[in-house]
């Protein structure tokens, strides 16, 4: 990539968060205690659904595979942000910058068609419960877990190509405190027409899309939910899908704050706080939502409990 005075640019800087020293010390150990959590719930919940069999369904074989996205793209930004918060040199370099901005792009998508995925499991369940051994059988589940990676990769090699192919003018320093799209798109004097196209059609399209699945998915859903004569039957469904649309609500709209509203220097500040909460809080918040809230997950954790007790 070559800069603008026709220097080549062999690394930026994570301007990150514009804060005291002794307030940065402070952000170091809340984030390191949210990073610790997030490891710790997400490999729990992987674990615990690969050992427990009465978890060997669709639904949790999803939840499983969304733990270990949750994990890899918050490992993508959380580590450098941790390190950048304890040392004076906040450079990251070019390659580095390019695979940070990938991974992440990669797994935040593919959790948009996950969590996609997940509605239309709730839908089949408890909708068409006779049939749901059949549409949502292995085969299905492979397939759109597949599909979600494939998309997740298109995704991102194009964002990721596009947008280390400009050139930038006067500074290599990123308002942000990871590799993003917007705050490095603020960076280049060339025109950047086509990337922003790119973002409204690709994040349009993937939050978008998304988001309507889930939300005929659950209107359908509720309907099934309503006609419940079971009392029982309808709070174990009602929880199963608040758990489930609480983590939606966080995470793409969180998302589409981000990438779907016009660039400024204010912007550029909140976006930090909602990249906060995508990047970071929500892979922290997905175990405990599902958990807390899930009856079948804590009789697993209780069982497994007593069996090392």
């Amino acid at each position: 990539m070559i800069q603008g005075n026709g220097t080549r640019v062999t690394e930026f800087i994570l301007l990150g968060f514009a804060v005291l020293q002794e307030v940065q010390y402070i952000l170091f150990l809340v984030f390191l205690l949210i990073y610790v959590t997030s490891l710790v719930g997400n490999v729990g919940m992987i674990l615990l659904i690969k050992c427990d069999a009465h978890l060997h369904t669709p639904m949790y074989f999803l939840l499983q595979n969304l733990a270990f996205v949750d994990l890899c793209y918050t490992s993508a930004v959380t580590p450098k942000m941790l390190v950048n918060f304890l040392v004076s040199d906040k450079s990251i370099s070019f390659s580095g910058c390019v695979i940070q901005l990938y991974v992440y792009g990669t797994f935040a998508t593919i959790e948009c068609y996950l969590l996609a995925a997940m509605a239309v499991d709730r839908y089949v369940a408890i909708c068409n419960p006779l049939h749901y051994p059949i549409v949502m059988s292995h085969r299905a589940c492979i397939l759109l877990l597949t599909g979600s990676y494939v998309v997740g990769s298109l995704n991102a090699t194009i964002h990721t190509g596009f947008l280390f192919s400009l050139t930038f003018c006067n500074s290599n320093t990123i308002n942000h405190f990871f590799c993003d799209v917007p705050p490095i798109l603020s960076l280049s004097c060339s025109n950047i027409d086509v990337n922003v196209m790119l973002i409204i059609i690709f994040v349009g399209f993937n939050l978008i899309g998304t988001l309507l699945v889930v939300f005929f998915s659950y209107i359908y859903t509720l309907a099934a939910i309503l006609r419940m004569s079971s009392a029982s039957g309808r709070h174990k469904a009602f929880s199963t899908c608040a758990s489930h649309l609480t983590a939606v609500t966080i995470f793409c709209g969180t998302l589409s704050y981000m990438y779907l509203q016009p660039s400024s220097s204010e912007s550029q500040e909140n976006d930090k706080v909602a990249s906060v909460f995508y990047a970071i809080v929500i892979p922290m918040l997905n175990p405990l939502i599902y958990s807390l809230r899930n009856k079948d997950v804590k009789e697993a954790v209780k069982v497994l409990i007593k069996s090392y007790s």
